[in-house]
C-alpha cells in the first residue's frame, strides 16, 4: 500500500496540528497504521497507532495530547495533536502493516514520505 501524509507545518508551543496519512487503497480491515516521528540526532519513535479496527496505542510522550484515528475518507487515518511541545518537532511518517482478522502482523514495510512539524517555542 501506498501512503502520503500531509498536514505539517510550523506552530507555537500550546498550538495544534492534524496530520493525515492518506493510502492508495481500502486499509481499514487489512492494515494496522501506526505514525512515526524522527527528530533530528535522534532515532525513530512510534508515537501512535491504530491496531485491529479501532484499538488506539500511543506512547508515554504524546498521551493525553494527540488522537489518532483511521479516516475512511481517505482509506488512512489522521493524528489531531493538540499543545504541541518543542520536543515534538521532527518528521512525522505513517507506516502500515498487515492484519488479518483484527490481528496485526508482521513488520511495517510500507511507509510514506513524512512531513515535518516544527514547534517552536
Amino acid at each position: 500500500v501506498q501512503l502520503a501524509e500531509s498536514g505539517g507545518g510550523s506552530v507555537q508551543a500550546g498550538g495544534s496540528l492534524r496530520l493525515s496519512c492518506a493510502a492508495s487503497k481500502y486499509t481499514y480491515t487489512s492494515y494496522c497504521l501506526a505514525w512515526f516521528r524522527q527528530a533530528p540526532g535522534k532515532e525513530r519513535e512510534e508515537v501512535a497507532r491504530v491496531e485491529g479496527y479501532d484499538t488506539v496505542w500511543y506512547s508515554d510522550s504524546v498521551k493525553g495530547r494527540v488522537t489518532v484515528a483511521r479516516d475512511s475518507t481517505i482509506n488512512g487515518m489522521y493524528i489531531q495533536m493538540n499543545n504541541l511541545k518543542p520536543e515534538d518537532t521532527g518528521n512525522y511518517s505513517c507506516a502500515a502493516r498487515p492484519m488479518s482478522g483484527g490481528v496485526c502482523y508482521g513488520d511495517y514495510n510500507d511507509w510514506g514520505q513524512g512531513t515535518q512539524v516544527t514547534v517552536s517555542s
